[in-house]
């Protein structure tokens, strides 16, 4: 409960400040309506229908829960598409478009983690790695995504590679260099008089790496898993752009953006978060049993 309270709170504050922000937000659009109309809003009347408009600025946080609501359970239980109707998820559902922007998600995550570990091990062990390689992965970092994800998706496309891989690298070139620089940090972490004990010892540079510079990077490897697994999604969902608005929650921002619907945009932005704070805090509890069986836990 101590740690859910300030949490709460913040959520509290974000749906207060939402709900104020939607007023003046969507007004002009419920005046220009009465106008036509040829009648007066009141104060009221006017907030309320800034909350409740079809096709609003901003849409309000209790419209696009019930736009959740009615894209995941309503769709797939009584859609005609449908899982209870069809056997397969509806290509309407945020489900499914959740599904196939999370599987790119974990592809490259698993990909750039991967990647960023055994740059890692070779940046701390190869001096001539640590002089080339870091620098360069922290020049990829400024190359902005929007602008790298279409050619990497036209290229991979004229090589005859399409679907589920092209997604992937985008997620793994976002995910690996918070894996690097945190593992870096970490397999940095012992003190000199810790690898000075093992040379005492005779412990080999495979005896050291593996029961002192690994565990002592534990708690850095968490923390920059978190920070890649939010990375890898936004690598996919940007990779779904430049599909042409196929599937995936990217897929949906786009077409809700083509058409105006700004309920769509919000529901696959609101999915999309909850996506990432689910993955984010499976690595949390992981954490926690991982660090607590190493006596490392606080």
């Amino acid at each position: 409960m101590r740690t859910a309270f300030p949490v709460l709170s913040v959520v509290a504050v974000i749906l207060a400040l939402w709900y104020a922000a939607c007023v003046p937000m969507n007004a002009q659009w419920a005046r220009d309506q009465a106008a036509r109309a040829g009648v007066e809003l009141s104060a009221t009347a006017l907030v309320t229908d800034t909350l409740a408009q079809q096709r609003p600025r901003l849409p309000a946080p209790h419209q696009v829960a019930a736009e959740l609501w009615n894209t995941t359970w309503v769709e797939e239980r009584h859609g005609r598409r449908g899982l209870w109707n069809t056997g397969t998820l509806s290509n309407r559902s945020l489900i499914y478009h959740g599904w196939v922007t999370l599987s790119a998600t974990l592809l490259g995550f698993a990909i750039g983690t991967g990647l960023g570990i055994l740059l890692a091990v070779g940046i701390v062990h190869n001096r001539a790695m640590d002089l080339s390689v870091m620098p360069w992965a922290i020049a990829s970092q400024t190359i902005p995504i929007l602008a790298l994800a279409p050619m990497i998706i036209v290229v991979l496309n004229a090589v005859g590679i399409t679907g589920l891989i092209p997604k992937a690298i985008i997620s793994a070139y976002l995910s690996f260099f918070p894996v690097v620089v945190g593992m870096v940090k970490g397999l940095r972490a012992p003190e000199a008089m810790q690898l000075d004990l093992l040379k005492t010892y005779s412990a080999s540079e495979a005896q050291t790496f593996f029961r002192l510079r690994l565990p002592a990077s534990m708690p850095y490897l968490f923390a920059s898993l978190k920070v890649g697994i939010a990375a890898a999604l936004v690598g996919a969902i940007v990779a779904e752009l430049p599909t042409g608005a196929v599937a995936g929650l990217g897929a949906r921002l786009l077409a809700g953006s083509y058409f105006g619907q700004t309920l769509q945009i919000w529901s696959a932005l609101v999915a999309a978060a909850i996506i990432a704070a689910g993955m984010v805090g499976l690595i949390g509890i992981a954490q926690r049993i991982t660090l607590g069986r190493m006596g490392m836990a606080r």
